[in-house]
């Protein structure tokens, strides 16, 4: 076990009861949650870590100095229309289904989404985009996640970051994405045996998925499947797996896609759709 500090904002220990009106979800952290300091301790401690014991390793993570300076001065300085309320400002870890048919993988937290909130695509534009499509197919039980404790739920579905600390500019470095890799490898090597299809969001949620999976153990056909919108690829198929995993690509719920047209509405529900199919869900 390796000594917690107190949380960087509210001062209490981790594992404390969250402070009421937050919005933050459940810590899941605890006195004996081990954190990972440096690069080398990361894959030590995620290693056979149950999915309960990796959420809380993930959430009190502090590998990379860059990332913790970056998360934590947000959460401390605020965006001007969130000055009234408190920040997570630590790691985000997976959220949704333990057992999931699909799985949702992403980039990394906003800066003021989930590092407010506590909670992967949650607070923010893109998230908004997001939910209200999982919504309409029948992914998510509400249109809108604007907190942890908004009775929000997927169904059916959970997901994931690549990186799970918010980065500045939205760009992690590759030697921090290299750091954080260990948590998504495990995470995947632990919802693999009821996975059916996996959504990528983007060309790097696209990348994270294809080394992820590898490293997981499943079979990745090369040349390397191209990321698009729309495009299918088959991960582990003629081994244990069966038929295998099949990966979908949907372009990034960004401001930048979404304002533009690049991504609409019915391009994204045309996804979601295709992945509840190949789920049974």
């Amino acid at each position: 076990m390796t000594e917690l500090l107190p949380h960087p904002l509210t001062g209490q220990p981790f594992g404390s009861p969250v402070p009421p009106g937050t919005g933050w979800p459940d810590d899941p952290a605890s006195p004996d949650t081990e954190v990972a300091h440096t690069a080398d301790d990361v894959p030590r401690l995620a290693r056979d870590a149950s999915l309960s014991e990796l959420d809380a390793r993930v959430s009190v993570c502090a590998a990379c100095p860059r990332l913790v300076t970056w998360r934590e001065d947000v959460a401390r300085d605020k965006r001007a229309s969130f000055a009234d309320q408190p920040y997570w400002g630590r790691p985000i870890a997976g959220w949704g289904e333990e057992h999931p048919g699909i799985v949702i993988i992403g980039l990394a937290p906003a800066a003021n989404g989930g590092n407010r909130t506590g909670r992967i695509f949650t607070g923010d534009r893109s998230g908004d985009w997001l939910f209200a499509a999982l919504h309409r197919v029948g992914l998510a039980a509400q249109a809108t996640s604007e907190h942890a404790g908004d009775g929000q739920r997927l169904i059916g579905a959970r997901m994931v970051a690549t990186v799970r600390c918010a980065p500045p500019q939205n760009r992690p470095t590759t030697q921090e994405r290299t750091t954080c890799s260990p948590w998504i490898e495990r995470e995947i090597e632990l919802l693999a045996p009821t996975v059916k299809v996996v959504v990528a969001l983007g060309g790097y949620g696209w990348d994270a998925t294809l080394r992820s999976f590898r490293a997981a153990g499943f079979d990745v056909p090369k040349p390397k499947p191209k990321f698009g919108h729309g495009a299918e690829a088959t991960l582990g198929a003629g081994s244990a797996r069966g038929d295998g995993v099949t990966l979908l690509g949907c372009f990034h719920p960004s401001q930048q896609n979404t304002f533009t047209g690049r991504l609409t509405e019915e391009m994204t529900d045309a996804v979601l759709t295709r992945a509840k199919e190949l789920a049974g869900e």
